[in-house]
């Protein structure tokens, strides 16, 4: 069995797909590709993929994966290529690599997003990331199935700035650009419960009453290891390109086989 590890996006309209949507797509995808998929056991097998960390629906994102099981060896490049031509413009397949490491879902474990803010004038903006970083504790609150949760939304964010709205990522090109803009980027720990760009939002509305008159445009921009010393996020995958190059050991044979 052969393990293949895929970066995807969603761009533009598809970052309002659901997790659940996308997953269809992509099994759909596969069938078109004939790719050897492995299956599950038991009477309703389905093809092993794992998806980790999905971004919420309604967002854009640059840095999504998942890992395929295949009975067959295939090389990752030619697999790339065959599943984006099988998915629709927006759901595009960026980058594969063979799995040569164990613990993928481990190594994402923070995202740096870009939320676009029309109609906040990047001043307020400013001033609002000021009040935001300068708090010790950022209350915020989330509605959930068992009722409305309190939580302290500040540990999670590791920065936070503002710049003005003369660039930004292309998956939102679809905004207007004939008003204010700002634009804040985040990097933030994937932590229990999880801290999502709508709660920081919500901190920065509760810290310097900033509310903006039409809703953010939010796309993740990058996941993966956070670098403590320079705040920064590793690339997840590299690892995997890294084994690729060095000589094979017993330890990377044994994660090759290993799920994710």
């Amino acid at each position: 069995m052969q393990r293949i590890r895929l970066r995807y996006t969603k761009r533009g309209r598809l970052r309002f797909t659901s997790h659940r949507d996308f997953q269809r797509a992509f099994e759909r995808a596969l069938r078109r590709a004939e790719v050897p998929m492995a299956y599950s056991a038991g009477f309703t097998p389905h093809p092993k993929v794992s998806y980790a960390n999905a971004a919420p629906t309604g967002t854009g994102s640059e840095a999504e994966y998942l890992e395929i099981a295949l009975t067959e060896a295939r090389d990752p490049e030619q697999l790339r290529v065959l599943l984006d031509e099988s998915l629709p413009a927006g759901l595009d397949v960026i980058e594969a690599v063979e799995a040569r490491t164990s613990g993928l879902a481990d190594r994402l474990a923070a995202s740096v997003w870009e939320l676009r803010l029309d109609g906040v004038d990047p001043a307020e903006a400013e001033r609002a990331v000021a009040a935001f970083n300068a708090a010790e504790t950022v209350e915020v609150q989330r509605m959930t199935k068992n009722g409305v949760r309190t939580f302290d939304a500040r540990p999670a964010v590791v920065h936070l700035e503002s710049s003005n709205g003369t660039e930004t990522h292309s998956s939102q090109a679809d905004r207007p650009t004939d008003q204010p803009c700002a634009i804040l980027r985040l990097v933030v720990r994937h932590v229990t419960p999880a801290v999502r760009p709508d709660d920081v939002l919500s901190g920065l509305r509760a810290v310097a009453d900033l509310a903006p008159p039409v809703p953010a445009a939010v796309t993740r921009l990058a996941q993966g290891l956070l670098d403590e010393e320079t705040g920064t996020v590793t690339d997840p995958l590299a690892p995997d390109r890294e084994a690729a190059t060095a000589p094979p050991t017993a330890e990377t044979a044994a994660a090759a086989k290993a799920p994710v």
